[in-house]
């Protein structure tokens, strides 16, 4: 869905308990000071989540936890690390509340040294790679940071980040042909590998995530330990049907989505299988290869796995869970994963900001019934969700209106920007910057951003309403919507199509049909044909770069 995706989770098997505050025609809304979302009861002294996926690690140290190329780290393996790491961390005079950011890939030493910072008690953040080295930098000052992990392939770009913000410590996951900072291996190999007390305080700030940056300068979202450690126990309540031990391929940056399912897969006794980005082919082979169970992809990179032409012999018969969300998805194109690859997609909607909202479960990813796919499910257990107008009232059911949230998972606030936490966060309750409904079955349906979608004269066009149809012609493999303003500040519908490969299509061919469809005011001012969209780092078709592109003269 057309927003920051929060930790991928799979079919649920429990039964839904979730609010939904949106009245029916006939039943009054309820004062919202009155309505409330259920709190756990106390469990006695605080753990962090980092302390119960430890201690979960002791019970099989010889299981295989981390597997990145030739490496395969054991869970007795990676819990001596994370504590000799924390010790190396504190030795170094790392005191509880210091931000440590992360510029690195997916290696496993990038999640030992996540938890072993969190175990510190300290905030962690972690850097997108594809981010310019200016928005980086700005990124590392604004944070505070006062230790560097840095992977060793990423020497140069931390000499150029430094150099412009001087940093305290600098510390590199293995030997570097550049010294910008000590070995932290080699300072926790001569450390003990007995336990580390944790130091972290259920308000302290677990971690600083930031949204993607592509629809402006990425904003740093905090989340405490508290809700870190509730968000952890509720993905752990959730697996696919069948899977005995997961397996799980992490082929997107491990700063996003994947990243919070590999914590979800650890603690729950499974095994992570780390790529350094998405490759289609090399997806497929490691499917095949290592028995993957579980899988989550933003719908472009399922999109690209579906069109490679290996996807037709594969073995891909131990997949339980297909996770996709973060952008909007094209039900044509889902409906034809579904036939595909069987009953395992699962469609998982939810903003670094609120958390988890919504799912979409496998049973219903029916492919004759497109107007299911186009939602995104049912809200998920002990979240609260209301379809507000611009006054803020609620909305009937099938009304559109901006979709507000609340929940445990909802975020603290933005790191050091008060004015614009005020602006999103009102009343305990969340409002996403998405424009959707719910229906009388209570499923939920996004249909744009607000910042997305495009004024033009007549109404409103709503870019993921022209993507789905654009995707849905037989000639077109996939699209994304933008709008352009002209020079008379206008704003003008603009779409970059990526054709189905050895397949001829004009533009007047597809504007005819957004014509015949929807009607003159959808019809693209402008069509740009593109080999492959461009992504984010975290997967998701860049619109900022394609506008940026059309803008110039």
């Amino acid at each position: 869905m057309p927003a920051e995706a929060s930790a991928a989770i799979t079919t649920p098997t429990v039964t839904p308990t979730s609010t939904i505050h949106t009245p029916s025609p006939s039943a009054p809304s309820t004062p919202r000071e009155n309505r409330t979302t259920s709190v756990q009861g106390d469990r006695g002294p605080f753990r962090t989540h980092i302390e119960d996926t430890l201690d979960a690690l002791r019970s099989d140290p010889d299981r295989e936890v981390l597997v990145h190329g030739d490496q395969r780290l054991t869970a007795g393996q990676f819990h001596s690390l994370v504590h000799r790491m924390a010790h190396a961390l504190v030795a170094r005079g790392v005191a509880r509340g210091t931000t440590v950011t992360l510029l690195s890939g997916n290696l496993p030493e990038t999640v030992t040294a996540r938890y072993a910072a969190n175990l510190a008690g300290c905030r962690v953040n972690h850097l997108y790679n594809k981010l310019s080295a200016e928005v980086q930098t700005a990124i590392v000052e604004d944070v505070e940071t006062q230790v560097l992990i840095v992977d060793p392939r990423y020497a140069d770009r931390a000499a150029e980040i430094t150099a412009a913000t001087p940093v305290p410590h600098v510390l590199l996951l293995g030997e570097s042909k550049r010294e910008i900072g000590a070995d932290l291996l080699a300072l926790a190999a001569a450390q003990p590998a007995e336990p580390f007390t944790a130091r972290a305080r259920p308000d302290d700030v677990c971690t600083i995530r930031h949204t993607g940056g592509t629809t402006g300068h990425p904003k740093g979202i905090v989340t405490t330990f508290e809700q870190a450690d509730r968000m952890a126990r509720t993905a752990s309540a959730v697996r696919p049907a069948g899977e005995e031990q997961a397996r799980q391929l992490a082929c997107t940056t491990l700063a996003h989505g994947a990243g919070m399912l590999a914590d979800v897969v650890i603690r729950a006794g499974g095994a992570v299988v780390l790529h350094d980005d998405f490759d289609a082919g090399e997806v497929l082979a490691a499917i095949e290869r290592e028995r993957i169970t579980r899988l989550f992809l933003l719908p472009p990179l399922l999109y690209e796995l579906l069109d490679h032409p290996d996807s037709a012999h594969r073995d891909l018969s131990s997949l339980r869970g297909l996770t996709y969300g973060g952008c909007q998805a094209s039900p044509a194109r889902i409906a034809d994963a579904v036939r595909r690859l069987g009953p395992v997609l699962v469609q998982f909607y939810g903003q670094n900001e609120a958390g988890g909202i919504s799912v979409l479960a496998a049973d219903d990813h029916d492919p004759d019934r497109p107007e299911r796919l186009r939602s995104a499910g049912k809200v998920l257990p002990g979240v609260e969700v209301e379809v507000l107008d611009s006054d803020g009232k609620d909305l009937p059911y099938g009304e559109l209106g901006e979709i507000c949230v609340r929940s445990d998972g909802t975020m603290t606030g933005y790191w050091k920007q008060p004015e614009l936490t005020a602006e999103v966060l009102r009343d305990g309750w969340l409002h996403t910057g998405d424009i959707g409904f719910l229906d009388a079955e209570g499923y939920l349906t996004v249909v744009d951003r607000l910042k997305d979608m495009i004024v033009v004269v007549g109404g409103h066009v709503y870019t993921t309403e022209l993507e789905d149809l654009l995707n849905s012609h037989p000639k077109v493999r996939q699209s994304a919507v933008f709008g352009v303003r002209d020079a008379d500040r206008m704003e003008r519908v603009h779409a970059a199509v990526v054709p189905v490969s050895g397949v001829e299509v004009a533009a007047e061919e597809l504007r005819a049909a957004v014509r015949e469809q929807r009607g003159a005011m959808y019809e693209p001012a402008h069509i740009a044909f593109l080999d492959a969209l461009p992504l984010t780092d975290a997967g998701k078709p860049d619109k900022k770069l394609l506008r940026q592109r059309a803008e110039q003269p």
